[in-house]
């Protein structure tokens, strides 16, 4: 086995760890420029109404955990060990403290993935970006992962929570329940530099219910836009969930394929205010888990931080 392991440089939004951090955390997000009083306060009540914690936090050490578990099995095989290390972009342990981290332990060489299955040049691109200038600075050689939207494992996590979704409705209506599938919405502008970001998400969509095999319409929303006054993409979740209870549907099943971890824009986004829309107009509305630590996720990262490392990027048929 090779003496000196290669870093995973696990790469993911972050969160403060408790609420006297949430300004500066939102003035971070905010590239330095400080929230209103108004604003902080508003994210404040967000967090509280989820009960005051920073579920992402956890959970983000906890794939981490469970990928290191899941690299070591394969160490022997491999020949090759492997070093897992946080890179945060908004939150301490930040993306250049991963690497810096990596530079103390001796790492020479890495692999960097991020905890998102879909690229955009404004979210994943960003994190790689800036992997890369601080790696180059302090003589590391990485190799990034770019995307795994349509890796068969994650497809099937996917499909299998859906199958359970559906079990949440009564056994006389499951054929007729609507699916959702949600991601974070991003400025459209990205639109007119061609990015993959839209696409991949709705090429994700499509594979799980090919996988699945079912008669039950479904369709892409998008959530959790930002407060800005450029126009984002859409259809809006909300104004989704109105415009299919006009037409006539009754049930409808969300499935957060853009999210990784139950956090913020699950537990509340979807979990509380989706459920307000819902419950005013009377929609039966359930939702999927996140991926979370599923060990079918894991196999998804270690699969692509192995291909990586040997320099065979795979790329999943769409």
């Amino acid at each position: 086995m090779s003496a000196k392991p290669v870093g995973v440089l696990v790469m993911s939004y972050g969160t403060p760890e408790h609420m006297d951090q949430v300004e500066s955390y939102y003035t971070h997000i905010r590239r330095g420029r400080p929230p209103s009083p108004e604003q902080v306060q508003q994210l404040k009540a967000r967090y509280e109404a989820i009960g005051g914690t920073f579920p992402l936090r956890q959970r983000t050490l906890d794939q981490v955990n469970a990928l290191q578990k899941s690299l070591d099995r394969l160490a022997g095989r491999l020949g090759i060990s492997f070093r897992c290390f946080q890179g945060l972009k908004h939150a301490s342990p930040l993306i250049e403290e991963g690497v810096e981290n990596m530079v103390k332990e001796g790492i020479e060489e890495a692999v960097g993935i991020v905890l998102a299955p879909h690229y955009s040049a404004m979210s994943v691109g960003d994190y790689i970006q800036r992997a890369e200038k601080a790696a180059a600075e302090k003589k590391i050689r990485i190799t990034c992962v770019k995307e795994y939207h349509l890796h068969p494992l994650l497809i099937e996590a996917w499909a299998k929570r859906i199958r359970e979704g559906l079990l949440q409705f009564e056994e006389e209506v499951r054929s007729q329940v609507h699916i959702l599938f949600t991601a974070h919405s991003l400025p459209e502008k990205i639109l007119k530099w061609n990015d993959p970001y839209p696409d991949q998400v709705l090429t994700t969509a499509k594979s799980i219910m090919d996988r699945l095999r079912l008669v039950n319409p479904w369709q892409v929303a998008w959530q959790s836009q930002g407060q800005t006054e450029e126009p984002w993409l859409g259809p809006e979740l909300p104004e989704v969930l109105k415009t299919l209870k006009q037409k006539g549907v009754n049930h409808v099943l969300i499935s957060p394929i853009g999210f990784v971890s139950d956090h913020l824009e699950t537990l509340y986004d979807l979990d509380i205010e989706a459920q307000n829309v819902a419950r005013s107009i009377g929609l039966e509305l359930k939702r999927t888990p996140a991926l979370n630590h599923d060990p079918l996720f894991i196999d998804v990262l270690t699969d692509r931080i192995i291909q990586a490392y040997k320099g065979v990027m795979a790329h999943d048929p769409s």
